[in-house]
C-alpha cells in the first residue's frame, strides 16, 4: 500500500502546474540568469569555487526546498479540508504508511528539482565534476532535503487549506534568502552569516558547496540537518495527534 501511495503522490506532484513552475523551471530559470550576470566572477575567496559551481548548488538547494514543501505542507492541508486522510482511517492502512508516503514522495520530488540544476550547469555552463562528485552532491543533497519535507507535514496538520501554501511559500522564501541561496555566504554581512549558518537551507547548499570543492561534508552540516530533522518531526508529530478531524477551507 505504501509503495502504491507514493507512486501516486509523486505523480500527482510532477502534474501539479506550480511544482513544475516553482520546483524546477525557476530554480533553473534563476541559475541561468545568474550563472550569467556573476558566473565569470572570481571566487570571493581563495580557494572559493567558481560561480558557475556555487550558484548550480544555491539554486538546486532552492528547487529542493520547494519539492519537499509542496509534496507534503500544501497538500497535506487540502486532503484533510476534503476528508480525504479520514476516509484513509477506513481503509486497511497505517497512520505511519500514509505518513511514510508522504514524506517519501516530498523526498522523491526534491531530486527531479537538484538533478535538472545540475545537468543545465554541466550542459549549459560548462560545469565540470568528477562521476564520484556528481554522485555525491546529488546523494548528499538529497538526503539532505528531508527536513524539509518533515517541515511540510507539520504545516499540514497545523493549519487549513488556505494557509498552507502562502505559509509553505513564505517560509520557503525565507530561509532561501536568510540561508544564502540568493547571496553567496561569504558576501553577507557577519550578521546574517550567523543567522544563516543555523538554518537548514544554508546547511543544505553548504553540503553541496564543500563536495563540489573537493572535501566532505563536515558533521556540523549533518548535525544542524538532523536537528532541525528531530525538531519538526516532534512538531509534526504532536500536530497530527491533536488535529481536528477535519477541518474548513478558512481555517
Amino acid at each position: 500500500m505504501t509503495a502504491y501511495q507514493l507512486r501516486l503522490e509523486s505523480l500527482r506532484m510532477l502534474r501539479d502546474p506550480r511544482y513544475l513552475a516553482l520546483a524546477l523551471l525557476a530554480p533553473i530559470g534563476f541559475y541561468l540568469l545568474f550563472a550569467t550576470l556573476f558566473g565569470g566572477e572570481d571566487p570571493a575567496r581563495p580557494g572559493a569555487l567558481k560561480g558557475t559551481v556555487e550558484i548550480m548548488v544555491a539554486m538546486a538547494a532552492y528547487g529542493a526546498v520547494w519539492g519537499a514543501l509542496s509534496a507534503t505542507g500544501p497538500r497535506i492541508a487540502q486532503e484533510r479540508t476534503g476528508g480525504w486522510l479520514e476516509q484513509l482511517r477506513a481503509m486497511p492502512v497505517t497512520a505511519r504508511q500514509v505518513m511514510t508516503a508522504k514524506l517519501a514522495a516530498g523526498m522523491a520530488v526534491a531530486l527531479p528539482a537538484i538533478g535538472l540544476v545540475c545537468a543545465t550547469a554541466a550542459v549549459v555552463k560548462g560545469v565540470r565534476l568528477s562521476a564520484a562528485e556528481w554522485v555525491a552532491v546529488l546523494g548528499a543533497m538529497w538526503l539532505g532535503s528531508l527536513p524539509f519535507a518533515v517541515l511540510g507535514v507539520a504545516i499540514g496538520y497545523l493549519v487549513g487549506a488556505d494557509a498552507a501554501f502562502p505559509l509553505s511559500y513564505g517560509l520557503y522564501m525565507a530561509m532561501s534568502a536568510m540561508g544564502g541561496l540568493w547571496v553567496p555566504p561569504a558576501r553577507l554581512p557577519s550578521s546574517f552569516v550567523h543567522v544563516a549558518s543555523a538554518l537548514p537551507t544554508y546547511r543544505l547548499a553548504d553540503l553541496g558547496w564543500r563536495i563540489a570543492a573537493g572535501h566532505p561534508p563536515t558533521a556540523l552540516d549533518a548535525g544542524v540537518l538532523a536537528a532541525w530533522t528531530a525538531g519538526l518531526g516532534l512538531l509534526a508529530a504532536l500536530a497530527y495527534r491533536h488535529r481536528p478531524r477535519r477541518v474548513s477551507a478558512a481555517s
